[in-house]
């Protein structure tokens, strides 16, 4: 027997060291794999609840029968749509640009839901990544959604 673990290449010195190898590989490669991971679909789900925020609100401002209420129920629709994909909604910016533009010009502007009215409605949610601090706030996505309003509408 003792012939047969010597062509095998195996020493009697050398038990239980494949143990200690898959333990430190198991360490070194797929705890970081697994948190990668993590972090990269909560990620993910802060783009999906951001878009889907984004539709929501502007569904709800775009069928709203005066700018405040609008604006009220369309942070609701998105604080809503963004609880959907379990993430906090705490961090929920929601505002609006004018027609044409992107949301990097969004929060001077106010829509005015008059008939025919076109304008975007940005939403922006804070994602957090698992396991880091709170002040790290640096990741964040934003969802747009363009809002025409009906050119038929009770006024």
């Amino acid at each position: 027997m003792r012939w047969l673990r010597a062509r095998l290449g195996q020493v009697d010195g050398e038990r239980g060291s494949a143990l200690v190898e898959f333990v430190f590989i198991a360490l070194v490669v797929f705890v970081p794999l697994v948190y990668i991971v993590a972090g990269f679909s909560a990620v993910q789900r802060g783009v999906f609840a951001a878009t889907a925020a984004a539709r929501e609100a502007g569904r709800a401002m775009g069928t709203a029968s005066d700018p405040v209420t609008g604006q009220e129920q369309a942070l609701r629709a998105a604080q809503l749509a963004v609880e959907d994909q379990s993430v906090e909604a705490t961090d929920v910016r929601v505002e609006y640009a004018p027609e044409g533009s992107d949301c990097d010009a969004a929060g001077s502007y106010s829509p005015t839901l008059t008939p025919g009215e076109e304008f975007s409605v940005c939403v922006t949610v804070t994602v957090r990544i698992p396991l880091l601090p709170e002040f790290i706030d640096a990741n964040t996505a934003t969802g747009q959604f363009v809002v025409e309003r009906d050119r038929y509408v009770d006024s």
